[in-house]
């Protein structure tokens, strides 16, 4: 049409000035060629809005926790040392490293000394039985003539304490000998309860002081204690929800505790709380906590680092969402909504704690809203999108989709559910 107009024009040029025809021409056939070059536009495709997936926030009853690094101690653990001085018997009756029952005997010393002393004294007790005895029956002759007026009173006092004195030289004596006896028998060593030994610190041949050499450790295994250290910070708070009554203070029954191997997900243990110090660490600004736990593998051994989770108020009703599914904007968590008119909606959200590959969102949600999931990448608000759900049938006989709340225990990044921790916290007055 275009090309149609411009020949039309040309040709009235032409018949208007016949003189130069030869230049117009020249211009006439250029125009032809620019106007053969010029394209139509293309038409405008629309693009297909970008399809996500989007869920609705589930509502379970979420317990709040926290969670600290602890250290594992020994219930029992005895240094075991010699009650009497000397030299170390072969062999030794236990292995390195070995568990003993109460009462099993570990070390002898040289019992020979002792044993001397037990019979010198054994003789010095029957020493003084019969002199006892000689000096009882003259006493009761004394007596007998005390009514014959043939014996003065100073001669009766003087036998009356002959017979006591040598009365209590039996005494004496026969303490004497309980005490060599007692020392006879500290000659050996035995485990004072049942646990697991250490390596023994003296060979035999070495002379052992009373009290003082220290032959080997004997402790206590199953089960174990756990020590860990609340903040002041936790404790505050968790004080101000006693005095509201939203928490039963740890003293007014028994309190678990979550525990968890450095090498474990999540926290398969549990412990009793069994004590909570009197004062507040001015050092560290921290309460020390004591927990026990089960040990029956003997798995836990004295001084391992564990992981603490501590559960704190009772279980209550949140909303989650997974975690793929909050965004952060210069430090601002947000999620993407899908209002009514499938578009996009830029929604900011307070977050609560993590339980396994979800959040809890403390604000910022309602139990309505169709939160995306999947596709995050495509999306901006205001842009309309194509919509598609996740349908997440509960393992009933119809597979109808439950409306009650579930309950949720803490879990590790990897999402596995730990042990529903007690609903009551170890802290507080």
């Amino acid at each position: 049409m275009l090309l149609m107009k411009t020949s039309l024009n040309m040709t009235r040029i032409l018949s208007a000035n016949p003189a130069p025809r030869y230049g117009v021409a020249t211009l006439f056939m250029g125009l032809l060629l620019v106007a053969g070059c010029v394209r139509p536009q293309p038409t405008i495709v629309p693009t297909k809005p970008p399809e996500v997936i989007v869920d609705k926030p589930g509502v379970e009853m979420v317990t709040d926790f926290e969670d600290f690094t602890g250290r594992t101690d020994a219930v029992a653990s005895v240094e075991l040392r010699s009650r009497v001085t000397g030299y170390l018997n072969s062999p030794v009756h236990f292995k390195d490293g070995a568990d003993v029952t109460e009462g099993t005997l570990l070390f002898q010393i040289d019992p020979k000394p002792y044993q001397a002393e037990v019979d010198r004294t054994d003789a010095s007790v029957r020493l003084a039985e019969a002199h006892f005895s000689r000096i009882k029956k003259d006493y009761d002759r004394t007596l007998s003539l005390k009514g014959s007026k043939a014996i003065s009173d100073e001669e009766l006092d003087k036998s009356a304490g002959d017979k006591a004195e040598a009365e209590a030289s039996v005494g004496v004596a026969v303490a004497a000998r309980k005490l060599a006896v007692q020392n006879l028998d500290f000659t050996k060593i035995l485990a004072p309860m049942s646990g697991r030994m250490s390596r023994r610190y003296v060979d035999p041949g070495n002379l052992v002081k009373s009290d003082d050499t220290i032959l080997s450790l004997l402790v206590v295994l199953d089960p174990i204690f756990v020590y860990f250290d609340v903040d002041d910070r936790t404790l505050l708070r968790t004080r101000r929800l006693i005095a509201d009554g939203k928490v039963k203070p740890a003293r007014d029954g028994k309190t678990t505790v979550s525990i968890g191997l450095p090498d474990e997900d999540g926290y398969p243990r549990e412990g009793l709380v069994n004590f909570i110090d009197s004062k507040i660490d001015a050092g560290t600004g921290t309460l020390r906590i004591r927990a026990e736990v089960s040990n029956k593998a003997l798995l836990l051994s004295p001084g391992l680092f564990v992981r603490v989770r501590v559960p704190i108020g009772e279980p209550k009703r949140a909303l989650l969402v997974p975690e793929e599914a909050i965004g952060t904007d210069q430090g601002q968590k947000f999620v993407y909504v899908v209002d009514d008119k499938d578009e996009v909606v830029y929604r900011t959200v307070k977050l609560g704690s993590a339980y396994g590959q979800k959040r809890v969102i403390e604000s910022g949600l309602t139990e309505t809203d169709r939160v995306i999931v999947s596709g995050l990448q495509r999306v901006r608000p205001k842009v309309k999108v194509t919509v598609k759900t996740t349908e997440k049938p509960s393992p009933g006989d119809k597979g109808e989709k439950s409306t009650a709340p579930k309950t949720t225990t803490p879990t590790t990044p990897t999402g596995r559910v730990e042990a529903a921790p007690a609903p009551r916290v170890v802290v507080g007055s």
